[in-house]
Parts: C-alpha cells; sequence; structure tokens
C-alpha cells in the first residue's frame, strides 16, 4: 500500500502487512474491532454522554430527539432523510445518538456521567452480561428515543475528549511515555470500503495520537481507531464499531489508574474481562 504525503502520513505512515496478525490470533475476526481478553486486566472507558442545563435543572421530561424531529418535519423546516427511495422518517426512530466521533455540544451543556444517570433512573451503569450499547438505561427512553436534552453516547468512536485523556493515561504508564511506538488499527466498517486484505493500519509515536482524531482524512472518516497498542503489546484498545465504549486490556497498574482518573469514566465488567 501507499498514500500521498499527508500531515498524518508524515507521523503516522501506513504499516507493513501482517500488523494485526497477531490480534486475529488473539480475538478472532476484527470486523468490527479485534476485542481483546484482559491483559492481564481490563477495564471499559465509556463515551462521554451531555445533558443541557436545562433538562438537568427540571429532569427528565417527555419530549424526545424523535418527537422533535417529526415536529420539525411537520412544520417543513427540515427536509425528510430519503435514501433509495425510502422514506427513512417514516420508518426508523430518532433515537439521538449518532455514530463516529464526537464532542462536547457547547454552552449550555455538560457532562453527564454514566453512574449519575444510573442512580437518578435506577437502571444499572451497563446491565448485567451485556456490553455498553444502546440497550443501556432503557428506563431513560421513549419508544427508543432519548430526551431531547441529554445527548447520548455515540457509537464506534471516543469522543475527542476521552480520547485526548486516555491518550495521556496511556503515555503516563509506558516506559517509554510520548516516545512509545504504537499501531493504529482502522476496521473496515469506518473507512467505508470492505477491503479484507489490506487492513489499514498506521504506526507511530504515542505522543502523536492527538492527530489521528484531529486531522482530516478523507479515507478515515469520522472515527477514532478501532484499535491502538503499544508495539511491545503491553496494552491494547478496542473502540468496537457497535459499542459506545472502549475495551481497554494491560496491566492492572494502567486499568486502575483508568477506574480512578477524573477524566474519563471507566468501569471493570466481570463478564466481559
Amino acid at each position: 500500500m501507499s498514500e500521498e504525503p499527508s500531515p498524518l502520513s508524515d507521523l503516522w505512515p501506513l504499516a507493513p502487512g501482517g500488523a494485526t496478525d497477531w490480534l486475529f490470533e488473539l480475538c478472532g475476526d476484527g470486523l468490527t474491532g479485534f476485542m481483546p481478553p484482559a491483559m492481564p486486566d481490563a477495564a471499559w472507558v465509556l463515551n462521554a454522554m451531555y445533558e443541557h442545563e436545562h433538562e438537568h435543572e427540571r429532569g427528565l421530561r417527555p419530549v424526545t430527539h424523535h418527537d422533535h424531529r417529526q415536529a420539525r418535519l411537520a412544520e417543513g423546516s427540515t427536509p425528510r432523510d430519503i435514501i433509495g427511495g425510502i422514506d427513512l422518517d417514516a420508518v426508523t426512530v430518532t433515537t439521538g445518538g449518532g455514530l463516529g466521533r464526537a464532542g462536547h455540544p457547547g454552552p449550555g451543556w455538560r457532562r453527564l456521567p454514566w453512574a449519575e444517570l444510573a442512580r437518578r433512573t435506577g437502571d444499572p451503569v451497563v446491565p448485567d452480561g451485556l456490553l455498553p450499547s444502546y440497550r443501556c438505561f432503557p428506563s431513560v427512553r421513549t419508544n427508543g428515543s432519548w430526551p431531547l436534552g441529554i445527548a447520548p453516547p455515540t457509537e464506534g468512536s471516543l469522543d475527542r475528549e476521552t480520547w485526548i485523556r486516555l491518550i495521556d493515561i496511556l503515555t503516563a504508564h509506558s516506559p517509554a511515555g510520548p516516545d512509545t511506538r504504537c499501531l493504529a488499527y482502522y476496521n473496515p466498517m469506518t473507512l467505508g470500503a470492505f477491503d479484507l486484505d489490506n487492513l489499514h493500519v498506521r504506526a507511530g509515536r504515542l505522543g502523536d495520537a492527538a492527530s489521528l482524531y484531529d486531522i482530516p482524512e478523507a479515507d478515515l472518516t469520522d472515527f477514532s481507531p478501532a484499535n491502538l497498542w503499544a508495539e511491545d503489546r503491553s496494552w491494547v484498545l478496542c473502540t468496537d464499531y457497535d459499542l459506545w465504549a472502549t475495551k481497554v486490556a494491560g496491566p492492572s497498574a494502567l486499568v486502575e489508574a483508568l477506574l480512578n482518573d477524573t477524566g474519563v469514566e471507566a468501569v471493570r465488567l466481570p463478564w466481559a474481562t
């Protein structure tokens, strides 16, 4: 594989073939991301969700993202979502969630910890036996749609703030710090091309990992890497395309740091360690 020079390719050039062979042997298929076992420990870093300050003042209200979109469609202030002749607004529910990269919504919004929402609703942070996904917090949703004043986590990608903080923590727990050599894998689901014969892997420094999120590249679309791992395989993370969280497998000291950090929200899931 070759590519044209760019800010990203200068810092993170494409890696030689076979870079993910060990992950395939360890985890199996990586179509949506290589999901590692504990190495020897693991935690799940939860994608951020946000709540508007007025929602926080008044509590959960019945108006949902779906209600809001249907009202806008009825008044003609937004076009209908029609793909291939199918009116998606007529056959789907607007949940409020999204797919891919995300960040703080702006003024008037605050990060809503999963643990706080769990205390408020009585729902578990993650139901027993499940992984962090759209199936969490069933009591918050109405007919599958979240309250308008809550922006739920997106699927398939870390949000920017969590990505940056996670990189800081990984740097602090890697012997070479920012000079730690790493590899980043983007699964075919995020590339818009199902080319399993040419897996998209880039190699670079952990200290330059912010560029994997911030530098736009047409072929990388809108996702953080599905996997990032230290070249010495001391730790590996996986952001599965279908989930709302990233599994970080590595030393117990790293996992404890994630669980105790105030900049990320992380949990242990005994059934998915």
